[in-house]
């Protein structure tokens, strides 16, 4: 008997997850209609047939129910073979089923499904601290897209993809079309500048290819190379070396001007930088920035222009992206004045 229980979870383990489901589930169906049937005093109804099959063959039973004909003990000593191993085996499917899900999305072989995430594509430590800046400001999802073997971070809201990024069937699992932005490191194991921001433009123009509307950010190694990405829509660059290159030799000038440019970059503490609306009230800068000042906050610039401190009579124009520097609860405050 026990060889051929073995034989008969053997089997049963490499049998299909659909059919060994029916199985049980017509195992545990004709169980109930027999033992109400062998036994009706015992089991007044189906419902406490069903009751004791099932804790028959989930576990030892609770005792409030057993049958007391031969019939019925002979049926439940062949529940307690054959249905315990057969529920179990199930069970055992389940958790292996939930166990290949798991092992599935860390390998980043699982599609991603949602709306309005941050997609970063290429991990280094630039990237890491870009997320960990997401996460300090916003709590959207982010979907990180690399050849990594597994998932460089495990979180409630980051999603791992692995694969080439300029590949369309890649992009796709990242829900592309439905992502708010796409941040493009360029790859740190390519130390050609002219290889690693022309990885960067063909992956660019994949995204463009499948999507114009993704505000799209690209990190380049190289100033000059910008203007070979005029043919693709990108909203915004960052300077690699060069801009911290620049942030150090202006640090070397100005003594404690390296602590300005942390807080700005950085939502952890203190001011920060936001782009806020313009309000129905306000017809001139300078009505923005009286109005902005009593509030709290800075007004510094319109898109990259920040000479509006002599611009202060001019009209407000209708695309106007005004930026300011405030604390998050004043910017709150103002994002909430229409």
């Amino acid at each position: 008997m026990y060889v051929l229980f073995r034989i008969f979870l053997k089997n049963a383990i490499k049998l299909n997850n659909r059919f060994m489901l029916a199985v049980a589930f017509i195992l545990v169906v004709a169980s109930t209609v027999i033992m109400r049937l062998i036994e009706p005093e015992t089991f007044p109804s189906l419902f406490d047939s069903l009751w004791w099959v099932m804790t028959t063959v989930t576990t030892v039973g609770y005792g409030d129910y057993f049958p007391i004909t031969i019939a019925g003990r002979m049926y439940a000593m062949f529940l307690y073979i054959v249905g315990i191993g057969l529920i179990g085996v199930v069970i055992g499917k389940f958790v292996d089923g939930f166990s290949e899900i798991k092992k599935r999305k860390e390998e980043g072989k699982m599609p991603y499904q949602g709306y309005n995430h941050i997609v970063i594509i290429g991990w280094s430590q630039k990237a890491a601290y870009a997320v960990s800046e997401i996460m300090d400001s916003d709590q959207c999802e982010i979907v990180i897209i690399d050849k990594l073997e597994k998932a460089p971070l495990i979180e409630e809201n980051i999603h791992y993809i692995q694969g080439d990024a300029a590949e369309e069937a890649t992009l796709n699992k990242a829900d592309i079309m439905n992502a708010k932005a796409v941040l493009i490191f360029s790859d740190d194991t390519i130390h050609d500048a002219l290889l690693a921001d022309g990885k960067s433009l063909i992956i660019a123009s994949s995204i463009e290819r499948l999507s114009t509307d993704i505000h799209t950010t690209v990190e380049v190694m190289k100033e000059e190379h910008i203007k070979n990405f005029t043919h693709v829509q990108v909203d915004e660059f960052v300077l690699s070396h060069e801009a911290v290159s620049r942030m150090a030799v202006r640090s070397a000038f100005t003594k404690g001007i390296s602590g300005v440019y942390s807080q700005l970059l950085s939502r952890g503490h203190g001011d920060n930088l936001y782009e806020i609306g313009v309000q129905q009230e306000w017809d001139t800068y300078r009505d923005a920035f009286q109005s902005l000042l009593q509030q709290g906050a800075t007004l510094i610039a319109d898109g990259d222009r920040m000479d509006i401190n002599r611009r202060l009579d001019e009209s407000i124009p209708e695309n106007a992206k005004l930026f300011v520097i405030c604390d998050h609860e004043v910017y709150e405050r103002i994002k909430g004045v229409k």
